[in-house]
């Protein structure tokens, strides 16, 4: 990971783990798993976030089939979300993802979800979204 600026960038979807970490920590809620994701229908790896934070609902829909997930908990919220497409800076809409959670101590119960993305065109890696779960 490099930082220029006030934003870091990774050579490849192996670098969201470290900046979730990172964020995460920032946050005072660390992660303690993290999935990548890619398309469950076509495997594909790059998808666009749709995403409203303060509702907490993010869905993942792929570049090449358009097949929609809702992450984490946030099927039961999508109906109140008010949902827009995440943007890199540099334009690009598609992003190589990976969800994060922290848990209650002692607990297998999810506290916090991150959301981190890298675009593949310039590299930037950054948490897109989080939220405290209810």
């Amino acid at each position: 990971m490099k930082k220029k600026g006030r934003h870091y960038y990774g050579d490849s979807r192996a670098d969201i783990r470290p900046e979730l970490e990172r964020y995460s920590q920032d946050n005072k809620y660390p992660i303690g798993r993290l999935d990548e994701l890619s398309c469950p229908e076509c495997g594909h790896e790059r998808s666009h976030l749709i995403l409203d934070e303060e509702a907490g609902a993010a869905v993942q829909c792929c570049v090449k089939c358009e097949h929609e997930v809702p992450l984490a908990d946030s099927e039961e919220f999508l109906e109140e979300a008010e949902l827009q497409q995440a943007e890199c800076p540099c334009g690009n809409g598609a992003f190589e993802m990976a969800v994060g959670f922290a848990f209650y101590k002692d607990s297998t119960d999810v506290r916090w979800v991150y959301i981190g993305c890298r675009c593949p065109e310039c590299g930037l890696t950054a948490c897109y979204g989080d939220w405290k779960t209810p």
